[in-house]
């Protein structure tokens, strides 16, 4: 087995299995009506039913056979935001119908990798990686007025909207070890959130506007690589109550975007298992 899809209850404080593959699978996002999840799969994106046999149905994409793990749905489910390298040989940005189709490009600056929809589903958040310098940035979904919200303070990546609209959070190196910090989306009343010895990526907050969830690598580790025990943590939106709920085989692809349940009390992820020699 190779990829373990997986969802975390934190009222219960258990995971419960929904799908196990010798694919690699990774990035699981939740439906906005709970009935299933959508991850990616050597370039192609699936929806994986939560009731029912889990079989993936793969979803129409046009000529985006080349998405990442950076993909999610917008707030009322109707759309679907993907990364494709196809079109420009980089990580571009696209919005396509929920239910599949040819995907609209929105950003021209590449690459650009999305993370995250903005509560009214007007704006999208991303990094950009301009002269190898990784900034956090919005645009509309009509591909305009992009706006760049960090200048080149470290390495800035992992942008999410928090569900009152009022923050963007995001990781960042600017103070040495990779910490989560946030940003209004007008880019002031920036805040450092973490502080410890852990490599900290990729916090996402809940729907109900009272946790956020995040993955936190050994201090050691550089990027964000996969196949590597790490943890999964949670923390008040200011930062409190940091805790760790478990440790897993993980990292890259496990809980990269927005992966909480509409009601805030679930979140899914990827474990992954070491590949047999």
């Amino acid at each position: 087995m190779r990829s373990s899809v997986e969802i975390y209850n934190i009222k219960t404080r258990q995971s419960r299995i929904v799908w196990q593959t010798e694919r690699l699978v990774e990035a699981p996002n939740w439906s906005r009506n709970s009935q299933f999840l959508i991850i990616n799969d050597d370039g192609l994106m699936y929806r994986l039913p939560l009731f029912g046999a889990p079989v993936p149905v793969k979803i129409d994409t046009g000529f985006a056979t080349r998405c990442n793990n950076d993909h999610g749905l917008s707030p009322d489910g109707q759309w679907l935001a993907i990364s494709d390298k196809v079109e420009h040989g980089k990580s571009c940005i696209y919005i396509l119908p929920a239910e599949g189709g040819t995907p609209i490009q929105i950003t021209d600056n590449l690459p650009s990798y999305w993370h995250g929809w903005s509560p009214d589903g007007q704006r999208v958040c991303y990094c950009g990686i301009r002269n190898q310098v990784f900034d956090i940035y919005t645009i509309t979904v009509e591909g305009s007025d992009e706006r760049r919200l960090t200048q080149g303070e470290g390495r800035n990546d992992g942008p999410d909207w928090s569900a009152d609209g009022q923050w963007i959070y995001f990781n960042s190196s600017r103070t040495g070890l990779m910490q989560i910090w946030r940003i209004h989306p007008d880019g002031t009343g920036l805040q450092q959130i973490t502080n410890d010895n852990y490599g900290n990526w990729f916090a996402h907050p809940c729907p109900n506007n009272r946790k956020v969830v995040l993955i936190s690598y050994d201090p050691e580790v550089f990027d964000h690589p996969r196949d590597l025990n790490v943890r999964m943590r949670l923390m008040d939106m200011d930062g409190g109550n940091l805790e760790t709920l478990f440790e897993l085989f993980g990292g890259q692809g496990s809980i990269n975007v927005p992966s909480w349940s509409p009601s805030g009390e679930e979140f899914a992820y990827v474990r992954y298992f070491p590949v047999s020699a």
